[in-house]
C-alpha cells in the first residue's frame, strides 16, 4: 500500500512533525535543522515495517502514524509500564470500513527463553564488538547494546528457532503489502556472509559496498544467463519438431520479416555492448531477397525463439543500461563497464582499476544507484537518508533528475533526509520542512 501521510507527536519530547507524501512525483524531500529528527523520523518507518522493535522502544516520541492512500492507518503509541524504565509499544490499525480500531502489543523480549550461545552473536554480528558478558558496542554507530538489544535488532542474522512474537493477521498483510528500504547514511560498508558461515560459526566480514555490489550483479547476471541457456536448450531441441508442425508461414512481408530479423540483430549488439552476451553469440547470417515459403516458414519460428530469448535481459539490461550512463556521466576520468565475471569494472587511463579505489563520493553515488536499481522491489517505499554525502555539488543539483528517471522505470517511492539545497535545486515544491518548536 501506497504511504499518503506520515505523522509524529512529541518526537524527543518536543518535536510535532507532519510529512504529506508528494506521491504524484513519487519524490518527497524533507529538511529542516540538526536535531529536528529528519533521521529518526526514516528509522522508525522502517523500523515499522520492517517489524525492528529495538528502534520504536529507543527513540522517545508520544505518537507515530502512518496514513495509506485508501485511509486506512497504523498508529503507534508509547506508554510506560508500572515498574519498568522501558515502555511499551501498542501498534493500533483501522481500516476505512471497520468500526473500530484493532490493536496489538509489542511485548519486551524474554531473552531466558531464547537458547542461543553468546559466542555466536561475536561470529554472526562483525559490527559488534563485544565489552561485557552481555553488552556489545555497534563500531558503526557507537551504540550500547545488551542482549535483547542485539536480538530484537539483529535477529534475522542469528540462528534463533522461536517466534519472537505472534503477529496478527492484519499486520502480516501490511508488512507484505508495504515495502520499506532505508538507505542509510552509513551506506558505503557492507556485511558480506552466507548462511553456511553463519551457522558454521564462521566470522563474516564487512567489506567495501561497492565490492559487494559488483559481485552481487555478477552473480544476478550469471543467474540470468543460467535462464537464457535453458530456454535456448528447450527451444533449440523442439525447434525442427515446431517448423514441421507449422501449417504455413508467417502473414508478414519479406520486408517485414527482414525488419524484424535487423531488429533481433541490433537487440542482441545492444546485449553484447552492455556486457551481457558474448560476441561469439552473435550468427550475423545474411536473408537472400526472395524468401520462399519453406524458409519464411523456418524464418518466423526463429524469430519468435529469439525474441523470447531475448526478451529474458530486457529488464536487466535497461537498469544495467541507465546505470553505466549516469555513471560515466558523472565520474571523472573512469570509464565503467559491465562484465559476467566480475559484474562492473573501472578503467582510468586506459587501466584497469578496482571499484574499492574509488573515491567516498564516487562510492556514494554508485551505491545509491545500484540500491535503486537492483535491489528494490517495485513499488516499494525508498528512505534514503542524506544522499548529498562526499557529493560534489554539479551531482548533486542532477541527483534528484537522475532520481526520477529512476522511479519512473522501477515504480519506487522515494522519501530522503537532506540538508542541501542544492540537492532540492529548483524542486522546493517536492519538499516538506521539519520546523522546530520557535519556527
Amino acid at each position: 500500500m501506497r504511504i499518503k501521510e506520515i505523522s509524529v507527536k512529541n518526537l524527543f519530547g518536543m518535536f510535532n512533525h507532519i510529512v504529506s507524501m508528494k506521491n504524484d512525483d513519487r519524490i518527497t524531500i524533507i529538511h529542516g535543522k540538526n536535531g529536528v529528527g529528519k533521521t529518526a523520523l526514516l528509522r522508525m518507518i522502517n523500523s515499522l515495517f520492517n517489524f525492528k522493535t529495538f528502534e520504536l522502544f529507543n527513540i522517545p516520541f508520544e505518537e507515530f502514524c502512518v496514513t495509506f492512500e485508501n485511509d486506512s492507518y497504523i498508529r503507534v503509541n508509547k506508554a510506560t509500564k508500572k515498574n519498568s524504565n522501558r515502555q511499551n509499544i501498542i501498534l493500533h490499525y483501522r481500516e476505512v470500513s471497520w468500526k473500530k480500531e484493532e490493536s496489538f502489543e509489542i511485548k519486551i523480549l524474554n531473552t531466558k527463553s531464547i537458547d542461543l550461545q553468546i559466542g555466536i552473536i561475536d561470529s554472526a554480528i562483525p559490527e559488534l564488538e563485544r565489552i561485557g558478558p552481555k553488552n556489545w558496542l555497534n563500531i558503526n554507530t557507537q551504540e550500547v547494546y545488551s542482549l535483547q538489544d542485539v536480538i530484537e535488532q539483529f535477529a534475522e542474522r542469528l540462528p534463533v528457532d522461536h517466534k519472537l512474537q505472534e503477529q496478527p493477521d492484519w499486520l502480516q498483510k501490511i508488512r507484505k503489502s508495504t515495502h520499506i528500504r532505508f538507505i542509510e547514511s552509513q551506506r558505503l560498508l557492507n556485511l558480506s556472509h552466507s548462511r553456511e558461515t553463519r551457522y558454521l560459526g564462521q566470522r563474516p566480514s564487512m567489506m567495501l559496498s561497492v565490492a559487494n555490489y559488483a559481485d552481487e550483479l555478477a552473480k544476478d547476471i550469471k543467474a540470468k544467463l543460467a535462464e537464457y541457456g535453458l530456454l535456448s536448450q528447450s527451444l533449440d531441441r523442439t525447434f525442427p519438431v515446431r517448423v514441421v508442425q507449422r501449417k504455413s508461414a508467417t502473414d508478414l512481408t519479406d520486408e517485414e520479416l527482414r525488419k524484424k530479423l535487423n531488429e533481433l540483430e541490433e537487440k542482441r549488439s545492444h546485449l553484447i555492448s552492455t556486457g551481457l552476451l558474448d560476441k561469439d553469440e552473435n550468427p550475423n547470417f545474411q536473408v537472400q531477397e526472395q524468401i520462399d515459403e519453406s524458409t519464411k516458414k523456418v524464418l518466423s519460428v526463429y524469430v519468435d525463439d529469439v525474441e523470447k530469448k531475448l526478451s529474458l535481459f530486457e529488464d536487466i539490461a535497461e537498469r544495467i543500461d541507465i546505470f553505466k550512463r549516469i555513471i560515466n556521466q558523472r565520474f571523472s576520468y573512469k570509464q565503467i563497464s559491465i562484465k559476467k565475471e566480475k559484474g562492473f569494472v573501472f578503467t582510468s587511463n586506459g587501466n584497469s582499476l578496482s571499484p574499492d579505489k574509488l573515491s567516498s563520493g564516487e562510492q556514494h553515488e554508485l551505491v545509491i544507484l545500484y540500491e535503486l536499481l537492483f535491489k528494490v522491489i517495485p513499488n516499494s517505499l525508498i528512505l534514503i537518508d542524506e544522499p548529498e554525502l562526499s557529493l560534489h555539488v554539479e551531482w548533486q543539483v542532477q541527483f534528484i533528475k537522475d532520481l526520477q528517471e529512476i522511479t519512473k522505470i522501477s515504480e519506487l517511492d522515494v522519501l530522503l533526509a537532506t540538508h542541501s539545497p542544492d540537492l532540492i535545486h529548483d524542486r522546493w515544491d517536492l519538499t516538506v520542512e521539519l520546523k522546530g518548536n520557535n519556527e
